[in-house]
């Protein structure tokens, strides 16, 4: 063998300090992460205030004093040492932890890096004691003199790892995650008084409350505060509550997203996706929903023993806390009105204040002369008897229809020339009866379960249209503008989708089947979906080479063009890509079949097919959003009106 050949290591026992060094990369990532442990210490300890003080993004120090409870004398060596905790006693407590620590890593691994010291005193002791540690060398005990409570000073971070320390980013990028850190725990424990203060500068200065609203408010501004829902439902021993925001209200990334167990913060995909399908319509394509939602479960039922920072948890019935979330949420915003608020732009109160008369009285002149010549060209619907009976019958609802849905039927249409199953997606006007039917019998069809808000709309709608694309609506709150495609979409969605899902959509057979020539790989992602195509009644087979025949599609979809259908699912699956779930892609098929068979914007209506619109409106779960999210409807409130023409005193 070469003289220059090594012999292969030896296995050797670490030591403590190397061990400490090691723990410490996975529980001390960064100053943030030191602030989380020390902050979630001072909440086990039942404390009532909190202070916390950072110095250079907390590089060169961090110091949070508290309140609590305190550390008895005799235990102060045990704080810093490796898995010696006050919180458990053995594995099985490990299935009821009730508090925010348990493992007691977190100490000996911050003392292990740093330039370390604890003060700590009890009330019914006379002194305090305190302790230093140097990158892990301990100090002798020292008695000292400070309040009730515990104070913990970490100096220069990382001093002794210098690989650890230049991966530090900037100061302010630091500080950010440290008061992101902040946040979640003073959302979690609103009844703390909490201080934050960088560079000796205050930043947050949390009184206690007992409204989580009032901490969000001071987080998060009074403008997302306003917009917030809140929410409450208990289920067996589960319970889900706190405050999701408005759809108009949202973000680029679920930063907004904060979620808490039992008072802890976690991440959890299958709540989040829980979040996110409750929010599906109601919000544009990309952006995720902003919510602050609190899970108690019992502790027995979960187990959050699973990641080294604690943030990530497993249920024992993930399942139900996903219907749990879901159906709380959906309830929720089908009981309330979701269009957006209309402001106009104005000058500050002052100025509005000071408005001339003159320029008031030419204000009221321009709005004035604007109506009188929309009023011109809008002609009185006939009478509602007569529109009525020219409306197709639709049978009586059958089980095997889809709930709230009113019935096909092949007729031509009455109102919208762009929708060929008129008895469908323009159902008889609220309170009628189509001819021929008993009141008994058309009672189901005629009043679905969405039944029309009568304080939405007047008995007799006065509707405008601007530009061939708006409908301009008085209601008994001010006026609502509506976009008649939007709106018209939403309506085409839900019928297409519960007609899918009921397995109930009218397909049209065509007498000269629509052949389109693709790509080889185009004609491959089409026909390895045929089953799903089916669904939609969109009836596709191959026609040799890559040319695929459509010889049938919904009877809904009449107006749109087979051809142009196709070949927009054809992009639609494209660019789904091969990892998207089947009922996502069926959604996004729906979406857009929905918005190829809508009015467009630049369509004059008539009268009557402004009437029908309206009527549907409100039989449809969600008319606040087309199906991507964008608002169908922004109302103009009449406190909004006078203020803006000076009429309030």
């Amino acid at each position: 063998m070469s003289a220059s050949t090594e012999a292969a290591p030896r296995i050797q026992q670490l030591s403590t300090s190397v061990i400490n060094k090691i723990a410490a990369g996975e529980v001390i990532e960064r100053p943030a992460s030191v602030v989380k442990e020390l902050l979630e210490n001072s909440v086990d300890a039942l404390s009532t205030r909190i202070e916390v003080d950072i110095e250079q993004g907390g590089a060169e120090l961090i110091r949070i004093v508290d309140d609590g409870e305190g550390i008895h004398p005799d235990d102060v060596p045990l704080a810093i040492a490796s898995h010696a905790t006050s919180k458990i006693t053995g594995a099985d407590d490990l299935f009821h932890v009730q508090t925010m620590g348990f493992r007691g890593e977190a100490l000996a691994s911050i003392s292990e890096v740093s330039r370390f010291r604890l003060r700590t005193r009890q009330a019914d002791q006379l002194a305090g004691v305190e302790m230093q540690v140097d990158g892990g060398n301990v100090s002798p005990l020292q008695p000292c003199g400070c309040p009730p409570g515990t104070q913990i000073e970490i100096r220069e971070l990382f001093f002794n790892t210098p690989v650890r320390r230049k991966f530090l980013k900037t100061p302010a990028t630091e500080f950010a995650h440290i008061s992101e850190q902040f946040t979640r725990v003073a959302l979690a424990n609103p009844r703390l008084h909490m201080v934050l203060r960088h560079n000796n500068k205050s930043v947050y200065e949390l009184p206690a409350t007992d409204r989580l609203i009032d901490r969000l408010e001071l987080f998060f501004g009074s403008q997302l505060a306003e917009s917030l829902i809140p929410i409450e439902r208990s289920s067996g021993e589960l319970r889900v509550w706190g405050y999701v925001a408005q759809p108009r209200q949202s973000k680029a990334t679920r930063k907004g997203q904060y979620l808490f167990l039992n008072g802890r913060w976690i991440q959890d995909r299958s709540l989040q996706h829980a979040l996110t399908e409750a929010y599906r319509g109601l919000l544009m394509v990309g952006r995720q929903p902003i919510a602050y939602l609190f899970f108690e479960v019992p502790a027995s039922q979960v187990d959050v023993n699973v990641h080294p920072t604690k943030s990530e948890v497993r249920f024992r019935d993930s399942q139900q806390m996903y219907r749990l979330l879901l159906s709380t949420l959906r309830n929720t915003f089908l009981g309330m009105d979701l269009d957006s608020p209309l402001s106009l732009r104005s000058d500050d109160a002052g100025s509005r204040g000071n408005a001339s008369a003159v320029e008031v009285e030419k204000t009221q002149r321009e709005l004035v002369d604007w109506a009188n010549d929309q009023l011109s060209r809008w002609k009185p619907t006939e009478d509602l008897s007569d529109l009525e009976a020219a409306m197709p019958a639709s049978p009586p609802v059958t089980p095997a229809d889809p709930p709230a849905m009113p019935s096909e039927s092949g007729s031509s249409p009455a109102a919208f020339d762009t929708d060929a199953d008129a008895s469908s997606a323009s159902p008889a006007m609220p309170g009628s009866v189509a001819p021929g039917a008993s009141t008994s019998d058309a009672a189901p069809a005629d009043v679905p379960a969405a039944s029309a808000e009568p304080s939405d709309l007047p008995e007799t709608p006065r509707a405008l249209q601007v530009h061939d694309c708006y409908l301009v609506v008085e209601t008994r709150e001010g006026i609502t503008v509506i976009d008649q495609h939007a709106l018209h979409e939403r309506i085409m969605y839900e019928h297409l989708r519960r007609r899918v899902l009921g397995g109930a959509i009218e397909v049209q057979r065509l007498l000269m089947p629509v052949t389109i020539e693709l790509s080889s790989r185009e004609a491959g992602l089409l026909l390895d979906r045929t089953e799903l195509l089916a669904e939609l009644g969109l009836l596709v087979e191959p026609f040799g080479g890559n040319s695929v025949m459509l010889s049938g599609y919904p009877t809904m979809l009449a107006k749109a063009d087979p051809a142009e259908l196709l070949r927009a699912v054809v992009e639609q699956i494209d660019s789904a890509g091969q990892s998207v779930t089947r009922r996502d892609l069926l959604d996004s098929l729906l979406h857009m079949m929905s918005c190829k068979a809508a009015i467009k914007a630049g369509q004059r209506l008539k009268p009557e097919e402004i009437d029908s619109l309206l009527a549907q409106r409100h039989l449809v779960d969600d008319h606040h959003h087309c199906p991507h999210g964008r608002p169908t409807a922004l109302t103009l409130s009449r406190s909004e009106l006078d203020r803006q023409f000076g009429r309030l005193g």
